[in-house]
C-alpha cells in the first residue's frame, strides 16, 4: 500500500533546478579551492541560461496556447509551474550572490582583491583609462535610447548596462549637441551599453606590494563613463545591468532549393531573434529607469521578470583567471594510460587480440584519436564510419577523418548538426569535411542521432576484418577534459556487425533491422530494457538473485520509472546513480522501497551510462549513449553495448562501487529533494579520487 506522497513522479523542471542547486553547493563548498568555487558559479549560471532558452520556453509556450499541460507536466499546469520555477530561481539566484560575496571576502586572505569601480585608487586610473579608450570603447556598442522609435533588439544572453544620465539645467541653445538633448526629455538621458563578448570580462590590474587586483569589466566601463559619455553635460549617472533571455527553439523553412545545411544555419541565426522568455534586471535600479525599459519593450508578464544582483552573465565566471595561484584551483590529475595498451605501437593490433576500456579523464583521450590517425594512413584500412554530435572547437577527430579521405579510405560520417548550442561548430566541420571528400550523412528526418560509435573496416588475409568503439560520450578532445565516460575498443565481431547496421539504417531508414546483441533507439531499447526488468521481477518471484543498477544523467520517462517501481514491488533491490534530472521518487512503501538512488556532482561532470542487470548472478553490462528519457528512448538513435569481457565487465562494476560508496561528494535523492549529503560512519570516500587511485593500481603504481 502506498503510503500519502504528494506525486508519483519528481516534475522534471523541479528537478533540473534541484540539480543545479547541487552544482550551487559545490560553489558553496568551503573544501572546494576558491577559484573552483567560482567557476561552479559560472557553471549554475550558464546551466540557467540553457534552461530558460529551453525548458522555460517550452513551458511557456505551453500556457500561452492555453494550455494547462497536466497531461505533459504531470500533476501541475503550466502557469502553476512557471510560478514555481520563478520563485525557485529567485532563490538560488540570492543564494549564489552570497556565495560570491564570501568568496571575495576569503580571496582577500590571499591578497587577490576584486574591486568596483567606485575603489579604484589613483595609480590605478591611468591604466584602467587607457585600457578602456584602446581595448573597451572601441568595441562599445551605446543605443540612446530616447532619441530610437523602436527599442533596439537585445541579443540573447547579452549584458547590457541600462544608464540614465541627470542632465544639467542649463542646455546650450545652439550647436549639434543642443540638437540631440532637445530630442530627449528635459531632465534624463536613457541609453544602453552593450557588454562585448569579445573582450575579457576580469580585468586583471598591476599588482601593488604583493597584492593582486582585479576589475570587472562592468565597473571598467562604469568607471569611464565620463569618457563615453563626453558629448553630454550631465550632473550624474547610474549604470544598471540587464539581461534577456531568448527561445533556443529551432524554426525551419520548407524551402526545398536550400540544402540542409543551410536549413539548420539558417535557422540558427534565426534563433537571435527567439522571443524573450526572461527579463533579468539589477535589483537596486531606480524604478524610473526599470519603468522605461520594461514600456519600451512591452514587458508586462512578471513571471519572466527575475531581479537579480549586480552582475548578470556571471557564466564568465567559468573563466576566471588563475593568477597564478595553484592552491586556489584543482590539482590537475595527468590522464593514465590503458594497462596493455601503449600509444607508441599499434592501436589496431592490440585490439585486434583484446576489448580495452577507455575512461575519461582517468584514461587519457589520447587512444581515440590515435585510433582515427593510426587507421587514416594504414594501407590496410579501407572504410571509416563514424557518428558526431558535437566536437571539439580545434578537432583532432575531423582532422583525421580528413586525412583519411585524402589517403583514399571510405569515409563516412553521421553528423548530427542539431546538437543544440553547438549547431554553428558542426555546420562549420561538416562543410570542411564535405569539401575534402568525406561522405556526409544528417540523421533521420524526424530522429536526432545521438549515439557515439565507429567502425572501421581492415583488409587482413584477403578478407575485411571490423574494428571499432563504442562510447557513452561525445568524440570531443576538450570536454574529455572534465567529462566521464567510458569508451569500448573492440574487434568483437557480433557488436561491430550489428553497430554497421546502425550506419546502414542513417542511409536506408526505411528498413528497420533486427538486433541480437545492442539495443537500439528509436526501435528496440525500450523493450529490451523492459525484458531486463521483467527478467529480474522473475527471478526474485522464483526466489533467485536480482538486482538492477543504473548510472544515468537523467530519468524521467515515466512508463519506465512505473516499471522500475513494479521491479521495486516484486523485491528487486535498485540502486541508482543519477547525476541530474530523476523523476522517480525513491524510498516510498508500496511504491519504490527498494529503490535508492544518489547523485553526484563533483570536479569532472559525471557523463557515462551504465546499466547493470543481476541477471542470476551472471551479470548483463551495458554502456549506453542513451539516457532514461522519452527523447533518448523514441526519437533519439542510440546504441547501448553489451560488455562481454569480463575483466572489462568487473572493471566496469568496480568503477560503479566506487561511486555508489561516494560519502564526500553523493548527494540523497528523496522526495523532499533537499539535495542532502550522504553522511555516514565508513571511511571516506570521494569516487573520482577513488577512482583515479583504482586505476593507478591497475597500472602497478
Amino acid at each position: 500500500m502506498v503510503k500519502n506522497v504528494k506525486n508519483q513522479y519528481i516534475n522534471r523542471e523541479l528537478s533540473w533546478l534541484q540539480f543545479n542547486g547541487r552544482v550551487l553547493q559545490e560553489a558553496s563548498d568551503d573544501t572546494v579551492p576558491l577559484l573552483e568555487r567560482l567557476r561552479f558559479i559560472g557553471i549554475f549560471s550558464n546551466n540557467l541560461d540553457e534552461f530558460f532558452k529551453v525548458r522555460y520556453a517550452t513551458i511557456k509556450r505551453i500556457d500561452l496556447a492555453g494550455k494547462d499541460g497536466k497531461n505533459v507536466l504531470k500533476g501541475t499546469t503550466a502557469s502553476n509551474l512557471l510560478e514555481k520555477i520563478t520563485n525557485i530561481v529567485i532563490k538560488q539566484q540570492a543564494e549564489s550572490l552570497k556565495i560570491i560575496d564570501t568568496i571575495k571576502s576569503k580571496l582577500e586572505d590571499h591578497n587577490t582583491f576584486i574591486i568596483d569601480e567606485n575603489q579604484v585608487t589613483e595609480d590605478q586610473d591611468a591604466f584602467i583609462r587607457n585600457y578602456f579608450v584602446t581595448k573597451v570603447s572601441p568595441a562599445l556598442v551605446t543605443y540612446i535610447l530616447n532619441d530610437l522609435d523602436k527599442f533596439p533588439h537585445l541579443k540573447d544572453s547579452v549584458a547590457y548596462l541600462a544608464v540614465k544620465l541627470v542632465l544639467k539645467e542649463k542646455i546650450p541653445k545652439e550647436g549639434r549637441i543642443s540638437k540631440i538633448l532637445q530630442q530627449t526629455t528635459k531632465e534624463k538621458i536613457y541609453a544602453l551599453i552593450e557588454i562585448p563578448k569579445n573582450t575579457d570580462r576580469f580585468v586583471v590590474l598591476p599588482e601593488k606590494d604583493g597584492k593582486q587586483f582585479i576589475i570587472m569589466l562592468d565597473d571598467l566601463i562604469r568607471y569611464c563613463m565620463h569618457i563615453n559619455f563626453s558629448i553630454f553635460d550631465y550632473l550624474e549617472a547610474s549604470a544598471h545591468m540587464i539581461k534577456i533571455t531568448r527561445d533556443a527553439q529551432l524554426d525551419f523553412d520548407n524551402d526545398l532549393s536550400k540544402s540542409f545545411i543551410q536549413k539548420i544555419s539558417s535557422s540558427v541565426k534565426s534563433r537571435r531573434d527567439g522571443e524573450p522568455v526572461r527579463f533579468v534586471y539589477d535589483k537596486t535600479i531606480e524604478k524610473d529607469t526599470l519603468d522605461f525599459l520594461m514600456e519600451k519593450m512591452g514587458i508586462h508578464n512578471t513571471d519572466s521578470i527575475i531581479p537579480g544582483g549586480r552582475y548578470h552573465n556571471r557564466r564568465d565566471y567559468m573563466n576566471f583567471p588563475d593568477l597564478g595561484y595553484p592552491d586556489l584551483v584543482y590539482q590537475q590529475i595527468k590522464p593514465l594510460p590503458i594497462v596493455g595498451l601503449v600509444l607508441q605501437g599499434s592501436l589496431l593490433d592490440k585490439i585486434a587480440r583484446k576489448d580495452f576500456l577507455q575512461y575519461t579523464p582517468y584514461h587519457t583521450f589520447s587512444y581515440t584519436v590515435k585510433f582515427l590517425r593510426e587507421s587514416a594512413i594504414d594501407p590496410k584500412v579501407k572504410s571509416i564510419k563514424i557518428t558526431i554530435y558535437r566536437l571539439a572547437s580545434i578537432s583532432h577527430i575531423a582532422s583525421s577523418l580528413i586525412n583519411a579521405a585524402k589517403n583514399g579510405k571510405r569515409v563516412t560520417v553521421e553528423i548530427e548538426l542539431q546538437a543544440r548550442f553547438d549547431e554553428a561548430a558542426n555546420i562549420r566541420y561538416a562543410e570542411k569535411m564535405q569539401r575534402e571528400g568525406v561522405n556526409l550523412i544528417f540523421g533521420v528526418t524526424g530522429l536526432k542521432v545521438h549515439c557515439k560509435a565507429c567502425v572501421i573496416e581492415r583488409e587482413e588475409k584477403g578478407k575485411l576484418k571490423r574494428y571499432g568503439f563504442i562510447s557513452t560520450g561525445n568524440f570531443n578532445e576538450s570536454t574529455a577534459k572534465f567529462y566521464t565516460d567510458y569508451t569500448l575498443f573492440t574487434t568483437n565481431e557480433a557488436i561491430l556487425k550489428e553497430t554497421n547496421r546502425v550506419f546502414k539504417f542513417f542511409e536506408t531508414n526505411y528498413k528497420i533491422n533486427r538486433y541480437k546483441h545492442l539495443l537500439v533507439s528509436p526501435h528496440y531499447t525500450r523493450s529490451s530494457l523492459v525484458k531486463l526488468i521483467d527478467k529480474e521481477i522473475k527471478n526474485v518471484k522464483e526466489g533467485g538473485i536480482g538486482g538492477i543498477r543504473l548510472k544515468l544523467n537523467s530519468l524521467s520517462d515515466y512508463d519506465m520509472i512505473d516499471k522500475l517501481y513494479e521491479a521495486s514491488r516484486a523485491g528487486v533491490k535498485i540502486d541508482l546513480i543519477v547525476r541530474g534530472i530523476c523523476c522517480l521518487v525513491p524510498g516510498i512503501p508500496g511504491m519504490s522501497e527498494n529503490i535508492k538512488a544518489i547523485s553526484i556532482v563533483d570536479k569532472f561532470l559525471e557523463h557515462p551510462r551504465l546499466l547493470i542487470f543481476e541477471n542470476g548472478g551472471d551479470p548483463k553490462v551495458y554502456i549506453s549513449s542513451a539516457d532514461w528519457m522519452t527523447r533518448n528512448l523514441d526519437r533519439r538513435v542510440e546504441i547501448s553495448c553489451p560488455i562481454y569481457d569480463q575483466d572489462i565487465k568487473k572493471e566496469l562494476m568496480d568503477t560503479f562501487d566506487i561511486c555508489w560508496n561516494d560519502n564526500v561528494k553523493g548527494r540523497i535523492l528523496s522526495e523532499n529533494q533537499e539535495n542532502t549529503y550522504i553522511k555516514n560512519d565508513k571511511e571516506k570516500v570521494r569516487s573520482q579520487v577513488a577512482t583515479y587511485d583504482y586505476y593507478l593500481k591497475k597500472l602497478g603504481n
